[in-house]
């Protein structure tokens, strides 16, 4: 049996984009309203609802639990420009399911 939550948040980033696997220090905490059952493999696919910014925001997830995740705005390269990874207020909707 399969399980689903939505929700959404409004993220921005002030930080340089984050080069370095592994550092969250960044990141902001989801917490979803509900956990899933213990043991469940849970996945989430954020996306974008918004246009606010000029630059592409990339979205990275990390630390997916049955009890939440973790988010950030991670603006994405453009060809031979190098983000600052700075970006204003978007809102990410996001999904997360058992598999």
């Amino acid at each position: 049996m399969s399980f689903i939550q939505t929700g959404r948040i409004d993220l921005k980033s002030d930080n340089a984009i984050e080069t370095a696997g592994g550092n969250t220090s960044t990141f902001t905490r989801v917490t979803f309203p509900t956990p899933f059952p213990p043991g469940s493999s849970v996945v989430v696919l954020p996306l974008t609802q918004t246009f606010n910014g000029p630059e592409t925001p990339g979205i990275r997830i990390h630390d997916v639990t049955t009890s939440g995740f973790l988010i950030r705005l991670n603006e994405v390269y453009a060809g031979a420009t190098k983000s600052d990874g700075k970006h204003t207020t978007e809102t990410i909707g996001w999904l997360a399911a058992t598999v």
